[in-house]
């Protein structure tokens, strides 16, 4: 795809979320839906699928940044009210991931996401897949199905590639009787990093904005073996790990100034 300016400009054209492309090629994606507590329905699903399939193919797009309007919640999954497009015959029916999720739709640029207030249920399809997981301190994150009489199985699933499956247990199992703290989910290594609620969108910016400046062959890279590593075994992952170095390291290597690199400020955490 050719390049666009920075801004909206070249985007799809969006109903349910925002969507700024930055000069330091950070996508910020916003859900605005705050008054359904940024609930999804068909059309974010659609939006979704539109937009990886961009940040998929943009060279211009290097780190998605996924945020959340409105005071109360990032997300609290599927709209209840509007519901989603189910098909008739259960077996050509699809799992909503195959829309929200970056790695399902082979989309390979890194995905921060800074999440508040309440984080349930579907919201974990965005989370399960993100590289980078900030929260602010009210962050609280639960699952409702079993509640509500319905199996939670798809977003526990995934969740269980992230963190201890006792911890995915008793999520499920307790329902809308705990949340898990922004506290708690710093200790199991869910979120990375918690920051006051005026600082998350800025923390999200500045850590994807690092991570952008990299040359981006070699940031895909890195994710595409990584992640695809937790479907394979040992040697077949090593494997494959080893055809992305050679293919990515010399593109990598050549667009990069080593000795810059080297003495680049840091931080430590």
């Amino acid at each position: 795809m050719t390049t666009p300016p920075p801004g909206t400009s070249g985007l799809p054209d969006f109903r349910t979320i925002l969507a700024e492309l930055g000069e330091d090629h950070v996508l910020t994606v916003t859900l605005n839906r705050p008054e359904r507590l940024n609930a999804f329905n068909q059309q974010t699903l659609d939006d979704f699928s539109a937009l990886w399939r961009y940040a998929a193919e943009e060279d211009a797009v290097h780190v998605v940044v996924l945020q959340a309007e409105g005071e109360r919640a990032f997300c609290t999954g599927v709209d209840v009210v509007e519901g989603i497009d189910r098909h008739s015959n259960p077996f050509s029916d699809l799992d909503p991931g195959t829309s929200l999720s970056p790695k399902l739709n082979r989309c390979w640029k890194p995905l921060v996401c800074a999440v508040h207030g309440m984080v349930a249920g579907g919201a974990l399809y965005w989370l399960n897949e993100a590289d980078i997981i900030i929260a602010d301190e009210d962050a609280m994150f639960f699952d409702p199905h079993t509640t509500y009489g319905m199996v939670a199985a798809l977003e526990p699933i995934g969740l269980a590639r992230r963190i201890p499956i006792g911890e995915v247990l008793r999520m499920v199992l307790l329902g809308n009787d705990e949340r898990m703290s922004a506290r708690r989910a710093y200790e199991i290594g869910f979120v990375s990093e918690v920051v006051e609620r005026t600082r998350l969108r800025q923390r999200a910016h500045e850590l994807a904005a690092l991570i952008a400046a990299k040359p981006p062959v070699a940031v895909q890279g890195s994710v595409k073996a990584i992640w695809e590593s937790l479907d394979t075994g040992r040697s077949q992952a090593l494997a494959a790990g080893l055809a992305y170095t050679q293919i990515g390291n010399p593109i990598g290597k050549a667009q990069i100034d080593r000795e810059a690199a080297r003495n680049r400020k840091y931080e430590v955490r």
